[in-house]
């Protein structure tokens, strides 16, 4: 990803160190974070200082690097199977957490002391982190062939460099779109009520020079019914075996407009982000977060001055689902790392 021209990744690891991109204070700042141990990046999981399936996988996988590195030598199992669960108890909806985990905890149950249980640790934290990126830049080579050159797309939540490691999910076939020379216009969904698109996608979409504008939640069905808008793409945090998806609550709604004026709507994930093990999107744990998130809002004020402010009535209270389920029959393709797919061709993809 590019910051001002420099290359980064999201996340990283630098010892025993995590490292960070501090995605709460984008775009007013740029601000990188060090965890220093896994209950500091369980707490940057759970607060969304790290966002977005893949890198909370990458979040989840360096964190248990941290959590055997540290662990007492004589009882390293215990340990981190503990780290494991606190880690995995973060966020109940994305599946890549719970993959990675998984990953890196069966590496350590397979070693024969604790130092080839770092050993290990490391070296399939290295291999999971390389191969979201390689997922990802995938996602973007096949996903760029369904754009035309001066197609206007629409986003929904962050998806992109942030999201991920690197590259992105969704936002990358338009990274890859505009390398291969594709003019296309993205329409940036603000995402209520963290703003992920308003303050993250509309700064990944600056850094790479592409023409955007962040529009409300709701503008979304009028510019579709305008006809100002070919094509829909959006990440997913779970995927059923059926196809339904599990995204950023509004995606279910774009959906449903985007299947009545028959816009394409495609799903962009890595095979990671799909579950076989669980049937179907009424099977997804859906993540309920602190009301205050729709009380409240942060922003920049006029001074410079980064502060909440209270944008509804003292005495009211509110309801804040994470993420809402698409059922598969309005998903028109999933981008994977392996090709686009049909919802109902998924189980061809368990390996």
């Amino acid at each position: 990803m590019n910051v001002n021209g420099k290359p980064y990744r999201t996340i990283w690891l630098e010892g025993d160190i995590v490292k960070i991109i501090y995605q709460p204070v984008i775009p007013h700042k740029f601000e990188i974070r060090s965890l220093r141990t896994h209950h500091e990046t369980a707490t940057a999981i759970r607060d969304m200082w790290v966002r977005g399936a893949p890198a909370i996988g990458a979040a989840g996988v360096l964190g248990m690097v941290q959590a055997v590195l540290q662990s007492p030598p004589e009882n390293y199992r215990q340990f981190t199977s503990e780290a494991a669960e606190l880690l995995k108890s973060t966020r109940p909806t994305a599946q890549n957490l719970f993959f990675e985990i998984d990953q890196v905890l069966h590496c350590i149950e397979e070693a024969n002391s604790w130092e080839n249980a770092c050993e290990k640790a490391v070296v399939q934290a290295n291999h999971s982190i390389d191969t979201s990126i390689h997922a990802c830049q995938n996602i973007g080579k096949f996903g760029a062939e369904l754009f035309e050159d001066g197609d206007a797309i629409l986003t929904h939540c962050n998806a992109g460099w942030l999201a991920c490691v690197d590259w992105g999910s969704a936002l990358a076939p338009i990274y890859y779109a505009a390398r291969d020379g594709k003019q296309n216009f993205v329409y940036v969904d603000e995402t209520r009520p963290r703003g992920q698109g308003s303050r993250l996608t509309a700064w990944e979409l600056g850094q790479e020079n592409i023409e955007h504008a962040v529009i409300a939640d709701n503008a979304a069905g009028y510019y579709m019914a305008q006809n100002s808008i070919q094509k829909v793409i959006v990440g997913a945090d779970r995927i059923a075996a059926n196809g339904d998806v599990a995204n950023k609550i509004g995606t279910f709604t774009k959906a449903v407009v985007a299947f009545e004026y028959g816009i394409p709507f495609y799903v962009a994930a890595p095979l990671s982000t799909i579950d076989f093990e669980c049937p179907t999107g009424a099977d997804i744990p859906i993540e309920e977060r602190t009301p205050e998130e729709v009380l409240y809002t942060w922003g920049m004020a006029d001074n410079g001055e980064f502060l909440r402010v209270r944008t509804t009535p003292a005495e009211s209270s509110a309801k804040n689902p994470a993420f809402d389920v698409t059922p598969a029959k309005y998903v028109t393709g999933i981008i994977t790392e392996q090709g686009i797919h049909a919802p109902a061709d998924l189980h061809q993809l368990k390996g």
